[in-house]
């Protein structure tokens, strides 16, 4: 059985694309549960339950190199092939 079975079709997860690598995959943007608005590889992540040890990670590391995180993602979406891909791919038709 899916998860796509079970919920009505107002809950579908969103389907886009995404970057693995310098690859361009499948992924979901999750439209419900504790990931709303985050895109997952598998859609029973949207569902799952935090790990707060990753979480409290994750925000000591922001905190310390948030904006150093941010000018590389600012340039890799600006000059990776895949990214320049992922704008027209994703864009709303």
């Amino acid at each position: 059985m899916l998860v796509t079975e079970i919920v009505s079709s107002d809950l579908a997860e969103k389907q886009i694309w995404g970057r693995r690598g310098k690859k361009i995959v499948r992924k979901y943007r999750c439209m419900t549960g504790q990931r709303r608005g985050r895109i997952v590889a598998n859609l029973g992540q949207c569902f799952a339950s935090p790990n707060i040890k990753k979480k409290l990670s994750m925000k000591r590391t922001r905190a310390r190199l948030g904006a150093r995180m941010a000018r590389k993602a600012r340039r890799t979406k600006r000059t990776n092939p895949a990214s320049i891909a992922l704008k027209r791919l994703n864009k709303r038709r």
